[in-house]
């Protein structure tokens, strides 16, 4: 097995980047979901609702801002954040920083509802205790290959069972990975309890329950019914579909695509 992909999402919620490495740190990967889009009263603003963030392009810019772009938008360069802070309405998350108010403005325009985009100063409030094992609560996303395939055969055989025109695969973008692995047997990951990739050791924390998301094309926008139609019928358990795990780092260092992938 080996790592396929690595992906890091600059903005929640928006576009990810594919990496050819990352950094590996206490909270996650090096520059993943440090920026948010929050309602005035600190809450995040949930892509279920407002699909429109799957369209937004973000990019790093080497001074620590933000350059942002989405279809019908004029392109944004956000300096750093430097500005007051906001107190979050999440329950792990205390306060972050606000960014620069034309930010605010062109979610505002993205969204149509008022909007703030904020940074976190301190990626570690967002984490718990480390109560999984690993150093902490902010686990890494890992998907595999094998098991979209599989659950892309499952939606197959539906649609013919149903008479529908069968749809093409799933885009791997819906369930937001921030590694996605090769090589595996379908759903092999479910029965894992710890992970080397490369020279980094991770604790198994969870699977991953799928939220409805998962339903908005990322090319499109569109909503569908997949994948949580097909994945009620065959990976539905505690009244939740599965697809996935998250991890937490035992140590720190670099993922490499290519790295070897050895399950504990």
């Amino acid at each position: 097995m080996e790592l396929a992909e690595i992906r890091t999402y600059p903005v929640k919620s928006a576009k990810g980047i594919l990496r050819p490495s990352a950094r590996v740190l206490p909270w996650g990967l090096e520059g993943d979901r440090r920026w948010g889009v929050v309602d005035p009263l600190g809450e995040l603003i949930w892509v279920g609702e407002h699909p429109r963030l799957l369209s937004v392009s973000a990019a790093e810019t080497p001074d620590g801002g933000l350059r942002l772009s989405a279809k019908g938008m004029g392109d944004l360069e956000v300096p750093p954040a430097t500005g007051g802070t906001i107190r979050m309405g999440c329950s792990n998350l205390d306060r972050a920083v606000l960014a620069h108010a034309d930010a605010h403005e062109w979610f505002t325009r993205l969204l149509g509802r008022p909007a703030r985009l904020i940074w976190l100063d301190e990626p570690g409030p967002r984490t718990g205790t480390g109560e999984y094992g690993g150093l902490w609560d902010g686990p890494l996303h890992l998907v595999s290959r094998s098991s979209l395939q599989r659950l892309d055969d499952w939606i197959a055989e539906g649609a013919m069972e149903r008479r529908e025109h069968p749809p093409g695969p799933l885009d791997i973008a819906r369930f937001r990975p921030n590694a996605v692995i090769d090589g595996a047997e379908p759903f092999a990951e479910d029965a894992w309890t710890s992970v080397r990739i490369g020279g980094i050791d991770f604790r198994v924390s969870e699977s991953c329950d799928r939220c409805a998301a998962t339903i908005w094309d990322p090319a499109t926008q569109e909503r569908g019914k997949e994948p949580l139609r097909t994945l009620a019928e065959h990976r539905r358990w505690d009244g939740k579909t599965w697809f996935g795990i998250r991890l937490v780092p035992r140590n720190l260092g670099e993922l490499r695509v290519g790295d070897d992938v050895r399950p504990g």
